[in-house]
């Protein structure tokens, strides 16, 4: 067996890419996503990189299947089980507003009514002490009603459970005798052993309401595995950039709740690693949406928590951050003046340009108006574009506007780029971090044909398109490790700290990192422990993740002041100032077990081909400038723009005063005149 397959399953597509391991080379390709069973995607987009199944060895893939429950509001029905005087607690929230000058605002609805909600009798206090012992009548009857309303979970969220989860424990035995195996059973403790009632509790219900539907998902992946007899593993991507096997993700499956777009930050890891560069901005432009996310000296940008769709959760996840921004962004005026997106033109009708009946003009039609795609050979010949249809949708709201068409189109391409560049201060600026110390990592269907023209607008020199942009998330999967994060609470004052103690606790979530990266099979010399703790200067609310060297770091002599020296560093970077002489606090530890596989090679360059296929006129600066068409495939030595490359699964627009060359790992440098 030889073969290590990815799989990005998206809304429209499905990518696939395929590392033999015997000859080092790397392919891709992509099938139409079957939603009726996606299983069948999996396998047409399998049999055209593969020739026999039965040789692959290792097999990864990212699901958006909770996400979409999520965002389309299809999840299971849930029951929450909170302790006695907590039914509120999930209905409550918190008070902040997020948007304070948004006259509209609305929290987003909960997930589950408050009708919907039980209480158990019982209660520990903060400590984890059994104060009143739980009820267990009263967990009964929440599983009679589970099973008799049809309930597809239930969620158990109960007070101090962190400190001490016996309650939930015996709660979860009580629901399983009462419901068995048909429905989820989710504890809070087991999702996010974290203090925050209301945050543990909406980890713990996103979990119950997506989770059936990724359990139900990965079974069948699986079973069909097995009917066609495959007896390798399946792996899924996490939300955190790690991943795992499907056995444990159908036990957390709200793990996998980012899982499609993480496989891209992934990628730009490698990609950092294979160039020799510390630092990326990671962008993915595809029909819809664009996502950004960052790599920071060499790693991933993981946050312990975030919002999804504006409810908190409480699990490492890479930060990324989404607009609505992409090839079928729809173009309009309003008030005058022009705008683009959020609304998309989707895959039907699409852009004018794809011939399927739309008529508005999109960021797809303008570029296809500047002539800056080929419109015989998009998508790698599968699509021939329809010119005079994007032309005609572009005049149109030309004519609203009383603008030049031409004038107008760039304008439309203008306005992306500055919602896109904006997107990507959202998490470079405003967090202190200059974007113009990275490189600008392009991939996605539309990326690379931005990507020049947001670096411009940031002051960033340099944009990499690596192999297979559009399939570059799945390929990004194969570069990541299995991986497993533990927590513990630990709230200790710096003067009642006590360093052999911190220490230990460290050991042993040590122990079980390497026991639960021993169950996922990876073996012993490829596992590794990293820990981090979470501090804070007394008096704060919010923490800051700070890393240690090892386990047994804050049993040696000075440690107080070298941690308390790098969260100043930390809080400095952050916020732009620190307070040296406070006092600290410290919140929680942190263990993430990380398990390496094999790393792939780069996708490399094909031997090049012909260098010109054509040259064509394309709109720059509102100019006409003659403008080479070449094949990705074609490259030697420098290019110097204007120029567009087209291959499979993208197009790189190179504007004049720009110039690419190929790197030995098959990326394509573009140096940008800013």
């Amino acid at each position: 067996m030889s073969y290590r397959v990815a799989m990005d399953i998206g809304g429209t597509f499905t990518d696939v890419v395929c590392y033999d391991e015997r000859s080092g080379t790397v392919t891709a390709s992509k099938a139409p996503t079957t939603p009726g069973d996606l299983a069948e995607g999996v396998f047409a987009a399998l049999g055209r990189v593969v020739d026999d199944p039965a040789e692959i060895s290792f097999f990864v893939h990212g699901t958006t299947q909770g996400l979409n429950a999520l965002l389309e509001r299809k999840g299971a029905r849930v029951l929450l089980l909170a302790g006695q005087g907590g039914r509120d607690v999930y209905q409550i929230a918190r008070g902040n507003r997020d948007r304070m000058f948004d006259l509209r605002y609305r929290k987003p609805a909960p997930l589950v009514p408050r009708q919907d909600v039980m209480e158990a009798g019982g209660r520990l206090d903060y400590l984890g002490r059994e104060l009143v012992p739980l009820d267990e009548e009263s967990v009964r009857a929440a599983g009679r009603r589970a099973r008799e309303e049809g309930f597809d979970a239930v969620a158990v969220c109960l007070l101090f459970s962190y400190a001490n989860p016996a309650h939930e424990l015996r709660a979860g035995e009580i629901l399983r005798e009462e419901l068995g195996d048909d429905v989820l059973v989710v504890l809070s403790h087991e999702v996010a052993r974290e203090w925050r009632e209301y945050e543990r509790t909406s980890s713990a219900v996103l979990e119950a309401y997506t989770g059936p539907v990724v359990r139900r998902y990965l079974a069948r992946i699986e079973r069909r595995f097995a009917e066609r007899g495959l007896a390798v593993p399946v792996h899924v991507m996490q939300s955190s950039g790690g991943l795992v096997n499907a056995s444990y993700a159908m036990r957390r499956p709200l793990q996998t709740l980012l899982s499609g777009p993480v496989g891209g930050t992934m990628g730009g890891v490698a990609a950092a690693r294979f160039m020799d560069r510390a630092n990326a901005i990671c962008i993915d432009m595809g029909g819809t949406s664009f996502d950004v996310s960052l790599v920071v000296n060499g790693r991933p940008d993981v946050s312990a928590e975030a919002r999804i769709e504006g409810y908190p959760v409480l699990m490492p996840i890479v930060n990324l951050h989404t607009i609505g921004a992409g090839g079928g962004s729809i173009a309009y005026a309003e008030a005058g003046a022009l705008r683009v997106g959020p609304e998309s033109a989707g895959a039907v009708p699409g852009p004018a340009c794809y011939g399927r009946g739309g008529t508005r003009a999109t960021v797809t039609d303008a570029n296809v108006a500047l002539g800056r795609v080929d419109p015989s050979w998009f998508a790698g010949g599968l699509m021939t574009l329809d010119v005079e249809a994007a032309g005609t949708a572009v005049a149109t709201l030309a004519d609203e506007l009383d603008m030049d068409p031409l004038l107008l189109a760039e304008g439309i391409c203008d306005v992306a780029n500055a919602k896109m560049a904006q997107a990507i201060r959202t998490l470079t600026v405003e967090h202190g971090i200059e974007p113009r110390e990275f490189a600008l990592v392009a991939f996605g269907g539309a990326g690379a044909m931005h990507a020049v023209f947001i670096a411009r607008e940031l002051g960033i020199s340099e944009v990499v398109v690596p192999r297979f942009p559009g399939a570059f998330s799945a390929w990004g999967m194969l570069e990541a490790d299995v991986r497993r994060d533990l927590t513990h609470p630990y709230f200790r004052s710096q003067d009642t700290l006590d360093g052999p103690d911190m220490s230990q606790n460290f050991v042993t979530l040590e122990e079980e990192a390497l026991a639960a990266l021993s169950a996922q099979g990876v073996p012993g010399e490829r596992r590794r422990v990293e820990h981090a703790v979470d501090m804070r200067y007394e008096g704060q609310d919010y923490t800051l993740t700070i890393p240690l060297r090892d386990a047994a770091e804050p049993a040696e002599p000075g440690f107080l002041e070298t941690i308390a020296a790098r969260y100043a560093e930390a809080h400095t970077g952050r916020y732009g100032h620190a307070t040296p002489e406070a006092p600290v606090e410290f919140v929680m530890l942190r263990s993430t077990g990380l398990g390496s596989f094999p790393r792939t090679a780069a996708a490399g360059q094909e031997a090049p081909e012909e260098r010109a296929a054509y040259v064509r006129d394309v709109i720059f600066d509102g100019a006409v400038h003659s403008t080479p068409v070449l094949r990705r495939s074609s490259l030697d030595g420098e290019l110097a723009g204007p120029a567009i490359v087209v291959e499979e699964t993208a197009t790189t627009v190179i504007p004049p005063g720009c110039v690419a060359t190929v790197d030995p790992n098959g990326f394509l440098i573009v140096k940008v005149n800013l």
